[in-house]
C-alpha cells in the first residue's frame, strides 16, 4: 500500500515551497478546503460528454455520481473534459480523431496533478481512444462504459439502431415503405441516451474493455437508462481510490492473456469488425504484439453465442437481462484465462462464480451457437497482401464463396451516384469495389464499407451482394462486406489496380481474396499508377498523414506505440 507522500499529486500539492503554495491557493480559490485534498488521491474524471454526443448525453450526470464514490472513498475528484467523438455527427469520420483523443487523454493525465483516472465513454472511438491514452500514461485507471440505449420501436416492431436504419432505408429505396413510414421509424429507433443497442462497435468495444479487465464486473452491458448504471458509476469512483493506494496500474491488468480473453469475447459476441483495428492498437500501446492472424485463429475455435443483431435477433437490453457479459463468459470458461487480475481487485475465477444465463436463446450454449465459427474471418491474397476482414455471420451464406466481375468506384461520391442510377449495368453476381476509402484515402477510413445495393437490384428483391473496400463499416451493419483491405488503394495497394470487369474470387472458408490477373499485368498497372496528392497541408490532418499506420497495424501513429517512456513534467 502506498503512503500519501508516495502519491504523484504530492509533488504538486504536498511539498513546502512557493510552487505548491500557488497550487493549493488556486484550489482554495475554487472553494475547496485544504482538508478536501491534503494527502488524498487526486482522481481525474475524464469526461467525453458534449451537447452533440447522444451516446454520452447522461455522462454529465454520471460524472457527479462518480465524484460521489470518490468522495466516499476518501479521494479528491476533478473532472477533466476531453474530446467528444459523436459517431453520427463528426465528419469526415470519428476515426480521423481517435488518436487525437488518445493523445489528449495521455497528456491530460501527464500534465495535471492526478494519481488515477476514471474514463467516461462508450461511443465507438471513445472507448479505444480513452484506453490507449490511459495505458500509455500508466496511471491506475478504470473505464465506466456509457451503456446501450433502450430498444427502439415502430408499430409494435422492435427496432435496433443502425441495423434497422440500413434495412428500412433499402425498403424505402425499393418502394416498399412510404416517406411517412420512414419518418415514424426516425422518431422511434433511438428512444434514450446511450450507445447503439445492437452489437455495433460501441457495444463490442465496451465488452472488450470489460474482458480486458478495465471495468467493474458486468458493467459493459447495463442499459444507460437503468438505475444499475449510476450505482455502477459510484462504485467505480470508490474503487479507483483503492486502486491508487494499491498502485494497480494498466501494466498489471493488460497482458497477452488478457488480450486473448478479449479476442474470445469479441468472437463469441459476434463483435464489430472495428474491434480488430482498436484492439491491435490497444495491445501495441502496451508492447503486446497482436496481428490479424490471432483474430482468425480464435474465430476458428470460438463460435458466436450472443444472439444479438446484426448477427442475431435480440438487442443489448435483452443481453443484459439474459446475464450480461458475466453470463456469456461463464459459458466460455474453457477458452479463457481465469486467474488474471482486473480493476475490481478480483480474478475472473472469482468474478464468474455464480454467473448464470437467464435466457438461453439470447446467450446460446456453445454447442448450439448462432454461428458455428466466430465473428471474424481474415482473408489474404493478391488483392489484400496484408489482409482484409469480414464478418461471415452477417452475410448471406451463398456469398461466402463467390466469383464475379468487378464494378469499381474510385471514390464515395461516384459510387453514391451510380447505385441510384436505374440504368446501371449490374447484376447480383457483380462485386462492388470502393477504392480510396482507407486511413489515408478516406481520409480516416470512414464507415463506407457497407456499399449500398444498387436501386435496380433492390427492386428485384436483392438484399445482399459481395462488396469490397479499404474502408470500415459500422458494427451495426451487415452483409457480405469485405473491409480493411491492406495496403489501401491510396498508397498504391493492389486494390488501386482493379478495374471494372476484372474477375474477383472470394473463398471465405479458404480465407482467400484474389483478383484473377497475372503478375505481369498487375506490375504493368502498378507502373502506370500515379500517387494522389496529399489531402492536407497543415494541422492535425498533416500530422495524421505523416504518422498513421495501415488497418492491419491498428491505424495508430508510429510515434505513439510502446517505446521509451515520456518523462514526468518538471514542477517549477
Amino acid at each position: 500500500m502506498r503512503r500519501p507522500e508516495d502519491l504523484r499529486s504530492h509533488r504538486w500539492l504536498g511539498v513546502h515551497d512557493l510552487r505548491a503554495f500557488g497550487h493549493r491557493s488556486r484550489l482554495q480559490q475554487m472553494g475547496y478546503d485544504r482538508a478536501d485534498f491534503a494527502g488524498k488521491p487526486v482522481i481525474a474524471i475524464v469526461n467525453t460528454w458534449s451537447d452533440i454526443n447522444q451516446c454520452h448525453a447522461h455522462l454529465r450526470i454520471r460524472a457527479e455520481e462518480v465524484k460521489r464514490g470518490v468522495w466516499q472513498a476518501g479521494g479528491f475528484p476533478l473532472e477533466l473534459p476531453a474530446m467528444s467523438l459523436s459517431e453520427p455527427f463528426v465528419k469526415p469520420t470519428t476515426m480521423l480523431y481517435r488518436n487525437f483523443l488518445a493523445m489528449e487523454v495521455e497528456e491530460l493525465l501527464r500534465s495535471h496533478p492526478v494519481d488515477g483516472a476514471i474514463l467516461l465513454g462508450g461511443c465507438d472511438k471513445t472507448t479505444p481512444g480513452l484506453l490507449m491514452g490511459a495505458i500509455s500514461m500508466g496511471l491506475p485507471c478504470l473505464f465506466v462504459p456509457a451503456g446501450p440505449m433502450l430498444r427502439g420501436n415502430w408499430r409494435g416492431e422492435v427496432l435496433g439502431s443502425g441495423s434497422d436504419s440500413w434495412k428500412y432505408w433499402d425498403e424505402l429505396r425499393a418502394g416498399n415503405i412510404t416517406e411517412a413510414d420512414w419518418e415514424e421509424i426516425e422518431g422511434g429507433i433511438a428512444r434514450s441516451y446511450g450507445t447503439c443497442m445492437t452489437m455495433g462497435t460501441a457495444a463490442s468495444m465496451m465488452a472488450v474493455a470489460e474482458a480486458l479487465g478495465f471495468t467493474l464486473p458486468n458493467a459493459s452491458s447495463i442499459p444507460a437508462a437503468d438505475a444499475n448504471h449510476p450505482r455502477m458509476a459510484t462504485g467505480a469512483g470508490r474503487r479507483i481510490v483503492e486502486m491508487v493506494w494499491q498502485d494497480l496500474t494498466p501494466e498489471k491488468i493488460l497482458s497477452p492473456e488478457a488480450v486473448h480473453n478479449a479476442l474470445v469475447v469479441h468472437n463469441a459476441m459476434g463483435g464489430s469488425t472495428n474491434v480488430i483495428i482498436h484492439l491491435i492498437a490497444i495491445a501495441r500501446r502496451a508492447g503486446i504484439p497482436l496481428d490479424l492472424h490471432a483474430f482468425d485463429a480464435i474465430s476458428r475455435q470460438v463460435p458466436v453465442i450472443a444472439n444479438v443483431r446484426p448477427s442475431g435477433k435480440y438487442l443489448m437490453e435483452d443481453f443484459w437481462y439474459a446475464g450480461g457479459l458475466r453470463g456469456l463468459m461463464s459459458r466460455l470458461r474453457e477458452h479463457l484465462h481465469l486467474d488474471l487480475e482486473t480493476v475490481a481487485g478480483r480474478s475472473w475465477h472469482d468474478i464468474l462464480q455464480g454467473a448464470e444465463v437467464y435466457h438461453p436463446d439470447v446467450i446460446r450454449p456453445v454447442d448450439d451457437p448462432v454461428f458455428a465459427e466466430g465473428a471474424t474471418a481474415v482473408l489474404t491474397g493478391n488483392l489484400a497482401p496484408a489482409g482484409a476482414v469480414m464478418k461471415p455471420a452477417a452475410a448471406q451464406p451463398d456469398l461466402l464463396k463467390h466469383r464475379g466481375p468487378a464494378l469499381v468506384f474510385p471514390d464515395y461520391d461516384s459510387m453514391a451516384r451510380a447505385v441510384e442510377d436505374e440504368g446501371l449495368e449490374v447484376t447480383r453476381e457483380h462485386v462492388l469495389i470502393l477504392q480510396n476509402a482507407g486511413p489515408q484515402g478516406g481520409p480516416g477510413m470512414p464507415e463506407w464499407g457497407m456499399l449500398p445495393i444498387p436501386r435496380k437490384l433492390l427492386r428485384q428483391g436483392v438484399r445482399d451482394m459481395l462488396r469490397i473496400s479499404d474502408a470500415r463499416m459500422s458494427g451495426t451493419s451487415y452483409g457480405a462486406c469485405i473491409l480493411h483491405v491492406a495496403p489501401e488503394a491510396w498508397v498504391g495497394g493492389p486494390l488501386a489496380l482493379v478495374r471494372t470487369g476484372d474477375e474477383i474470387e472470394v473463398d471465405v472458408s479458404a480465407r482467400s481474396l484474389n483478383v484473377r490477373l497475372d503478375e505481369r499485368e498487375m506490375q504493368r498497372r502498378r507502373e502506370a499508377w500515379t500517387p494522389p496528392l496529399p489531402r492536407y497541408q497543415r494541422g492535425w490532418g498533416a500530422l495524421f498523414q505523416q504518422h498513421i499506420g495501415q488497418a492491419d497495424q491498428g491505424c495508430d501513429f508510429d510515434i505513439l506505440q510502446a517505446g521509451a517512456a515520456t518523462p514526468e513534467p518538471e514542477i517549477h
